[in-house]
């Protein structure tokens, strides 16, 4: 896992975000809308591969959906079935290269790939495909699946299909397209979401809809008709759908934190409202770390439900305190003289007239590095407020991710370092609360531990043995074999 920066300095980010439509004569008009609505899942690169029934076109490139897909690059790819996929890295470098889906030629056919999560044996595979005399164009893991696709000696491309899923440990949902099928897979533990959705009789009978986020159907007015199950492998084809279970089962452990930040608050994900889930976070906060004080400010926008829960419980006033810039491109000019917390500021700004003589509780979903929480506390107590209290709608987060998630070292983690008053102390705060773990799985429902939450525990449910690069002082970089501790 190579460590960034992350979205102001102090969040993380999902791997992408992937969409699929087959039967529809726009697929990919529906494709780059589909995409549009999960573009909050990655902002680095999308691509779209449609298919003609004969063929596979593609297009991929750097930058944001919007930009990416003019009208007349759309008009470019025909076909009443596509996958589209946009990203930011986890695995593999920044790059077109690493850019999906991924189009292959090979023993199978025509293929195209789009996948949403982190593989923990993909360095260990490929490793053994080199051997064998595999050649790879990029260093994503998902190539690795088209590998064992291509080498699997089964009959037909399902089997072939399960043949290479079975090889694999760690999280993937996907989605592979053939000039007349898509699959739409999800992993035997169901780490990350999938999604099944319908546009009801077009000219061709039923569209059918597969994406990250519940979210992507509405836009479309589709309909959303179910999850893709943990272990299944759907087949969507003329003949209509067909679902098959590749894998034994194994125990669920869908990553939590969809519903602490990824997810769009408005997606339904694992069967549950983001939105209510985000709400009762705030309500549990509340409960578990009552503060006296005049009003509640959201971080916006990822802070915005955990607070309106956390004002409903306490009776505490929400305001929206700060105020955020949402036209920032992705590169922008800093002035050499140091302004302070320029960074945040350029994202941040108080409402001083709100703010002024006020004891504020600041409610976000998470703290990373400390750095964004350090500069946002000092920019609320010179806007003049005599007290800043910060609440946190889940636990600390002492360990990085291996199934999707970009989070730092675990050095980097400010609190697997360091206790909370520690970590107030350094962030200028008056109190500082964290959601308890207890009350993290009440607010998501998990009553069966079917949440994966190694994030906050450091344990982790799969076998880890990975190349990690880390990069040190004067870009030194030290690769070393990790070994992490297994659930037993």
């Amino acid at each position: 896992m190579k460590t960034k920066l992350a979205y102001a300095d102090d969040h993380f980010h999902d791997e992408c975000g992937v969409f699929g439509v087959f039967g529809h004569p726009e697929a990919a008009n529906l494709t780059y809308l589909g995409l549009y609505a999960l573009q909050h899942r990655g902002q680095e690169s999308a691509g779209i591969v449609a298919s003609s029934g004969g063929d596979l076109n593609m297009h991929r490139a750097m930058g944001e959906v919007e930009e990416i897909f003019q009208p007349r690059v759309l008009a470019k790819l025909p076909g009443t079935s596509a996958i589209g996929h946009t990203r930011y890295s986890t695995a593999g470098d920044k790059g077109l290269l690493n850019a999906q889906p991924i189009l292959v030629d090979c023993s199978k056919g025509k293929i195209a790939v789009a996948h949403n999560g982190n593989l923990t044996n993909a360095g260990e595979w490929r490793r053994k495909l080199e051997h064998r005399g595999s050649i790879f164009q990029a260093n994503s893991d998902t190539e690795v699946i088209v590998h064992l696709i291509a080498r699997s000696q089964a009959r037909n491309f399902s089997g072939a299909l399960g043949d290479a899923l079975n090889q694999l440990e760690g999280a993937y949902s996907l989605l592979v397209l053939t000039p007349d099928e898509l699959y739409a897979v999800r992993d035997p533990r169901g780490f990350r979401p999938l999604v099944l959705g319908r546009i009801p009789s077009t000219e061709n009978g039923d569209a059918w809809l597969v994406a990250s986020e519940t979210c992507a159907f509405d836009l479309l007015n589709a309909q959303y008709v179910r999850e893709i199950q943990p272990g299944e492998m759907l087949r969507i084809s003329r003949s209509g759908l067909e679902s098959i279970h590749f894998s034994p089962p194994k125990p669920h452990q869908y990553c939590i934190f969809e519903h602490v930040y990824f997810s769009r608050p408005d997606s339904i994900i694992f069967g549950r409202s983001v939105n209510e889930s985000r709400e009762m976070l705030g309500r549990l906060l509340a409960r578990e770390h009552p503060v006296e004080a005049d009003m509640i400010v959201p971080i916006p926008d990822s802070g915005v439900p955990a607070a309106i829960g956390f004002a409903l419980e306490s009776k505490i006033p929400f305001r929206m305190g700060l105020i955020r810039n949402h036209y920032i491109g992705r590169t922008f000019i800093e002035p050499s003289q140091a302004i302070r917390n320029f960074g945040v500021k350029l994202k941040l700004n108080p409402v001083r007239e709100l703010i002024k003589g006020k004891r504020v509780v600041l409610v976000d979903d998470s703290i990373v590095r400390g750095t964004t929480s350090r500069k946002l506390v000092r920019m609320v107590r010179e806007a003049g407020a005599t007290e800043v209290h910060m609440r946190i709608s889940c636990p600390p987060t002492i360990s990085p991710c291996y199934y999707g998630v970009d989070t730092p070292t675990r050095e980097e983690l400010i609190a697997s370092a360091n206790s909370p008053e520690e970590i107030r102390k350094y962030l200028g705060a008056d109190s500082l609360g964290y959601l308890s773990m207890a009350g993290l799985k009440q607010a998501v429902n998990d009553t069966k531990g079917d949440f994966c939450t190694s994030c906050y525990t450091g344990v982790y449910p799969t076998d880890l043995v990975q190349l990690e690069v880390r990069e040190g002082a004067g870009a030194k970089k030290l690769a070393e074999e990790v070994t992490v501790q297994r659930e037993s």
